[in-house]
């Protein structure tokens, strides 16, 4: 029997969305009156059809329900401790404590650098900022526990423990560590398939974190990844990772998505996700996108790429935003922040 997906589509924004959700023309997106929506897509393996609300009556009664149910999950209210998630972003600002990641490598590995950027970041409207010890950028080797931490403990250390900070770490010692000098959500790039033993550190602190797709290992994920439907295939991913963390007891408000841009999909794939990215509103869960400097940009912007490529992380955090994404990961928070300002106002 085939299986179906609920894509919400066709958005309205600020007054007017408010309107329509009040004449019961729209529903409200993430339980916010600001975004709103009244069409669907339903997808399958084999094909994909785009309906009104009102049509979802006259479907079968057995996909009726499964739709219905969607929908009940696309529409409610989202929480994540620690975090107020709004129509507008949650910016999680970068902080890359290494010498090789892909776009700010070794800028930061002195503490007072590192700190200096950090209270950057914070000054120019990160509401959280993710700091890093490994890279984990395509064609990267690991490093052992003992230098990722011994980059990132002494600035843990001198953090305001009031500030939000998102650990990125695939490994379980440093995700305890780090929780014990502080830290309030971790990022693991893995889906914590790296480490066994992360998901009893998770539970056992009740922390938030970040389920992260990715298609193999660093150092081999782009080395031609393959998918039968990218799109669907990272849904299955999602699905199938949240039941077992429901069955161990952990509850919705700890866990955010990342569909994972960059990590083990090439061009197309990356297209593919943002393009229909509100496919995975369907799954109940808040969406965190990192789209800050990605290879997609260059490839896209080909004679126009620029080392910073704010252009197309500013263009991709607005189409984000305008499909309900709750999160966004970026190095140039005062740009990107700016941007959203701006979009909030010319929406009102």
């Amino acid at each position: 029997m085939s299986r179906y997906y609920t894509r919400v589509c066709n958005f309205y924004y600020g007054k007017n969305s408010e309107e329509l959700i009040k004449k019961r023309k729209s529903l409200p997106l993430n339980g916010n009156k600001k975004i709103s929506f009244d069409k669907i897509e339903i997808y399958s393996r084999k094909s994909k059809k785009k309906i009104s609300l009102k049509e979802v009556n006259n479907l079968p009664n057995f996909l009726k329900k499964k739709i219905t149910k969607d929908i009940r999950l696309i529409t409610k209210k989202k929480n994540i401790k620690y975090l107020k998630l709004k129509f507008e972003p949650v910016i999680m600002g970068v902080l890359n404590i290494t010498p090789d990641s892909f776009s700010d490598g070794g800028k930061y590995l002195r503490n007072i650098s590192a700190k200096k950027h950090l209270s950057y970041l914070f000054n120019s409207g990160a509401d959280l900022v993710d700091i890093g010890g490994e890279s984990t950028r395509p064609g990267s080797k690991a490093v052992s526990t003992k230098i990722e931490w011994d980059r990132i403990k002494k600035i843990l250390k001198l953090i305001d423990k009031k500030k939000i900070i998102s650990l990125d770490t695939r490994k379980s010692e440093i995700m305890e560590k780090g929780i014990k000098l502080g830290v309030k959500i971790i990022n693991d790039v893995s889906g914590l398939n790296y480490d066994k033993r992360s998901i009893k550190i998770l539970k056992k602190y009740n922390v938030p974190f970040i389920i992260h797709h990715s298609l193999g290992n660093p150092d081999n994920m782009q080395l031609n990844p393959k998918y039968k439907n990218v799109l669907l295939d990272i849904y299955d991913f999602f699905e199938k990772k949240i039941k077992l963390l429901r069955k161990i007891g952990i509850k919705h408000h700890n866990i955010i998505l990342d569909p994972g841009i960059g990590f083990g999909k090439n061009l197309k794939h990356n297209i593919t996700i943002l393009r229909n990215i509100s496919i995975y509103h369907s799954l109940g869960l808040p969406i965190l996108l990192g789209i800050s400097r990605k290879r997609f940009i260059k490839d896209l912007s080909k004679n126009n790429d620029s080392l910073s490529r704010i252009g197309g992380t500013t263009s991709t955090s607005i189409f984000a935003m305008m499909n309900g994404i709750q999160l966004l990961r970026v190095h140039d928070v005062n740009e990107i922040n700016q941007s959203i300002k701006v979009f909030k106002e010319l929406i009102k």
